[in-house]
């Protein structure tokens, strides 16, 4: 199986079917993004104490949407759109692939370089590179430069690209200054922070901050909050009944705050605990950071129709 192959030698007809932009797979989200910028455009809408630089250029911010989000919740990507938008930022989504990290953690360094290259090639032209998620974020600003450290062509841009790199919820609040958000959700709230986000990506205190300014919205915090919930990518794949355990261990955590809702900013942590929610009965809504914060709360949670 030439997997390499399958990787390198991505056919230039089908580039524009990568990503966020696979009509095939996903047209309604390709339809509604377009639809979101275009009213973001023509509105003009800036939070109050978002940094709005009204003579100098306005960032551009590349969005690396990541595959969960492309795959299984793409109201995410059009949260992450609104907010940057919001912070002053224009938005593009590139043609892009997975980051590698799945390769690089199973120690297919191979192939996690050749996505490495891809990635890279595709959001150099930007000022920043976003991803609604740590762990994705974690890989290219962190992995990168490990994944080609012996290829002394690519390991510069890998550096370059790192150094412009950011979880979302970190750069509104450290990079564009973003202190609070025009949004509503009435609901009882514990927050969850992921292994990679909190210990990679040094994301804690940022989403808290916004999300203390949405109406209606009370945060409790977890007893254990840096514990991780037995995610891990291939770990739980690995070790399901250890995995299980740590989720078990996160739920009744988060039952123990009486909330009535869970957020978080890595969509694989969201979907591995709402997955043994639904298992073991537990009825707590479970959202992703973003969609809060951009004021879409009103939608179905994961795992709701």
């Amino acid at each position: 199986m030439r997997r390499d192959r399958d990787v390198r030698e991505f056919p230039p007809a089908r580039k524009k079917e990568a990503g966020l932009a696979a009509v095939s797979r996903l047209p309604r989200f390709e339809q509604c993004l377009y639809s979101i910028w275009g009213n973001c455009r023509k509105t003009r809408v800036v939070q109050p104490n978002a940094v709005e630089e009204s003579r100098a250029p306005r960032p551009r911010v590349g969005l690396f949407i990541t595959c969960l989000v492309d795959l299984v919740r793409p109201q995410v990507g059009f949260a992450a759109v609104k907010l940057l938008e919001q912070a002053g930022c224009d938005v593009e989504v590139p043609a892009q692939t997975c980051c590698g990290q799945p390769a690089w953690n199973s120690g297919a360094d191979k192939y996690a370089a050749d996505l490495a290259r891809q990635v890279i090639a595709a959001f150099e032209p930007f000022d920043y590179v976003v991803a609604p998620s740590g762990s994705c974020a974690g890989m290219i600003k962190l992995h990168y430069p490990e994944v080609l450290a012996n290829d002394a062509r690519w390991l510069p841009r890998a550096r370059a690209l790192a150094a412009k790199t950011h979880e979302l919820i970190s750069f509104l609040v450290n990079v564009r200054g973003m202190k609070g958000v025009d949004a509503h959700c009435a609901a009882r709230t514990c927050y969850h922070d992921s292994c990679s986000s909190l210990r990679e990506m040094r994301v804690r205190e940022q989403p808290r901050e916004l999300l203390a300014s949405v109406d209606g919205l009370s945060l409790s915090e977890l007893k254990e909050p840096e514990v991780c919930c037995g995610f891990g990518g291939l770990f739980s794949v690995k070790y399901p009944e250890i995995s299980e355990r740590m989720a078990d261990d996160k739920i009744a955590d988060a039952q123990a705050t009486c909330a009535e809702m869970m957020v978080g900013g890595d969509l694989g942590c969201l979907l591995h605990l709402k997955g043994r929610m639904q298992r073991k009965g537990v009825n707590m809504r479970v959202r992703h950071v973003a969609e809060v914060l951009a004021g879409m709360a009103g939608e179905p949670a994961l795992g709701e129709t």
